[in-house]
């Protein structure tokens, strides 16, 4: 969850530490801190609240000293914090100082407790309530023991590697040790962390949007591997300090794609970017010629006899519009799981399984775990992510990668729709190893796929109609349903989260047929009732679902195709979406809900990218 940047070189670290912090403050925004070594002492600075808040400060305070070692000193760390063990405060904000030892962390100390005992049983003092604070004190108390050991890289790497090795739990750590001014520190399991490599300057971040503006390559640091960061080198060594020789990894991000590109917010930008990125996720399949998609990626899937698809959140919808997909072309059976029940839920695996991991970062620990738990029961697992080298990308037996880029609000759009465009291509392929499509069929299905980014690029064109509509029945509002049937109802639960998560308003999405069985006493006159309609052999069914909350006083939003034609009385407005092949509408679908939260949240005065509570890689239990 938390963002971590670290910066060795020539330049002033401050600068370099407050950039990298405002390409990760997506990561959270509980707080912000820096630490900046001169050469001879390091100082940090660190406050409650936004990164703006930091910059306020230091600004205030370089007005002050401008020769600071704060200002002037060439090597540091930051962070920009979502709050796990203690409140936001100043004084649980990172980064940490125990003695010597200055770091920034990101993840759960799970045993922090029986450490924080153990330091105070040996006369140690904590300043915050963090688990953090454990492994700083922790870490210094070694280092302490180390003082007789000339070499202090030595020391410190050792340091490290006694530390780490009693924590339970998730880590990302990036250290400073005030005798050690020429050298950065990092070390991590199970939350990511990635080295830059620049030219007379190195780095450590949390996500490569952090360092694109600076370089492109750099290296993947796996499960307890200790990078020794200097200006001119680094150096990885294992648990055994035995040295280890990395292969460079380059970031073919444009540079551009993490930034905002003129529009007031990275959502609507990203919004706006889905024709583009679902063209990235078809073409190059559908480029292989019809009868190969995704064989590269997945290789045979003829065995395969059912599918378990895990994520968590927006992950989890995308799986169920899939299993439709997939179930109604390959005719085999698909189960979706939230990642995080699943991994508790003791599940009963057989043979010809094969579990489907979705998630956007590639780094989301319960998914992370849902994978581990099928790898040990000898479960072959295919991955579906959008980041590069990710830690599900790395554990997964296959991986189909989702090419969407930097995804930087917290809200995803792009990276859903992109998701369900990959378990089309997977739905393709297991229905043509399981011989399920005529010649005559799958031409059908690929020109429709084909025209998919078109059909939303025509949706988008002019989205005025879904401002005023959300201006008019949802700014503000206390309660509102989403209801649909089959696909739509998938739709529903995508569209009702994306309202949640950047408004704040209590919203629900229920299968159209459920209402009657109890939610429907919850309809009063005038709460929104946004119903999509898009299966035409459920139109009726759902339209007197429609006029059942219409009856009630609600004002009831339609969403349907383009060529469906109802009584004008069972609605207040109707959005309607461009024709598209009946399977492949979710993703048609999804854009105006996407669209009209995202106007909502804007009318309300919301922080439409970084809404409160979330941040954008889930990378904690």
């Amino acid at each position: 969850m938390c963002g971590i940047i670290g910066y060795i070189g020539e330049q002033k670290a401050y600068r370099m530490i407050i950039d990298g912090l405002s390409k990760l403050e997506y990561r959270g925004y509980d707080s912000a801190g820096v630490a900046v070594s001169d050469g001879k002492t390091i100082l940090t600075e660190k406050v409650k609240g936004r990164l703006q808040n930091l910059c306020d400060k230091l600004d205030d305070e370089k007005h002050k000293n401008a020769e600071s070692p704060l200002f002037v000193g060439t090597a540091g760390i930051g962070h920009t914090r979502w709050a796990t063990h203690g409140a936001p405060s100043d004084i649980n904000s990172h980064p940490h100082t125990s003695g010597d030892v200055t770091l920034v962390h990101n993840g759960i100390i799970e045993n922090y407790a029986a450490i924080r005992q153990s330091m105070t049983d040996v006369g140690r003092t904590f300043l915050s309530d963090t688990d953090t604070e454990s492994v700083s004190q922790l870490m210094d108390y070694h280092y302490q023991s180390m003082k007789h050991e000339p070499d202090r890289i030595r020391a410190a790497v050792n340091a490290i590697s006694l530390t780490v090795s009693h924590l339970r739990g998730s880590y990302a750590l990036a250290i400073l040790f005030a005798d050690i001014p020429d050298a950065l520190f990092a070390v991590r399991r199970d939350s990511p962390l990635i080295v830059g490599l620049g030219e007379g300057e190195n780095y450590i971040a949390s996500d490569i949007p952090a360092i694109l503006g600076h370089t492109r390559r750099y290296y993947l640091l796996e499960e307890n591997e200790i990078a020794i960061v200097r200006r001119d080198s680094v150096e990885v060594v294992n648990e055994e300090l035995t040295p280890i020789e990395k292969p460079v990894m380059t970031a073919d991000w444009n540079v551009d794609a993490a930034e905002k590109g003129g529009y007031p917010h990275f959502m609507l930008k990203e919004i706006h970017e889905q024709p583009s990125t679902l063209n990235a996720t078809i073409q190059p399949r559908l480029a292989a010629g019809k009868t190969e998609v995704l064989r590269e990626e997945l290789g045979n899937t003829a065995d395969v006899e059912r599918l378990l698809i895990i994520g968590c959140g927006s992950a989890t919808h995308a799986g169920m519009v899939g299993k439709i997909a997939i179930e109604k072309l390959a005719r085999i059976p698909v189960e979706t799981h939230i990642a995080s029940e699943f991994r508790y839920s003791d599940p009963i695996f057989r043979a010809g399984d094969v579990a489907v991991i979705i998630s956007q970062s590639g780094e989301t620990a319960d998914t992370l775990a849902a994978l581990r738990l099928a790898k040990a029961n000898n479960i072959p697992v295919w991955a579906i992510v959008n980041v590069v080298g990710s830690s599900i990308a790395r554990e997964a037996d296959r991986v189909i990668y989702t090419w969407c880029g930097p995804e930087i609000a917290v809200a995803t759009t792009k990276a859903y729709t992109a998701q369900i465009a990959a378990l089309y291509l997977v739905a393709l392929r297991l229905a043509l190893d399981k011989n399920r499509l005529t010649d005559a069929r799958l031409d059908e299905l690929v020109a429709e796929l084909n025209a998919l980014p078109a059909c939303v690029e025509n949706l988008l064109a002019d989205t005025t109609p879904l401002l005023d509509v959300a201006k008019r029945y949802l700014a503000g509002v206390q309660d509102l349903f989403y209801i649909g049937r089959g696909r739509d109802y998938a739709t529903c639960c995508e569209g009702s989260l994306k309202l949640k998560e950047i408004t704040y308003m209590h919203s629900e999405a229920y299968a159209a047929g459920e209402l009657k069985h109890g939610a429907i006493s919850l309809i009063t006159p005038g709460m929104p009732v946004i119903a999509i309609i898009t299966d035409r052999d459920l139109a009726e069914k759902s339209i007197s679902n429609v006029k059942e909350c219409k009856a009630r006083g609600a004002h009831v939003l339609l969403v349907c195709r383009e060529d469906m034609e109802f009584d004008p009385d069972v609605c207040d407005e109707v959005i309607r979406i461009p024709n598209a092949a009946d399977l492949f509408l979710p993703v048609a679908t999804i854009v105006p809900l996407q669209t009209m939260a995202y106007y909502a949240a804007v009318e309300m005065g919301c922080d439409v990218d970084k809404p409160r509570n979330l941040a954008k890689s889930v990378t904690v239990e």
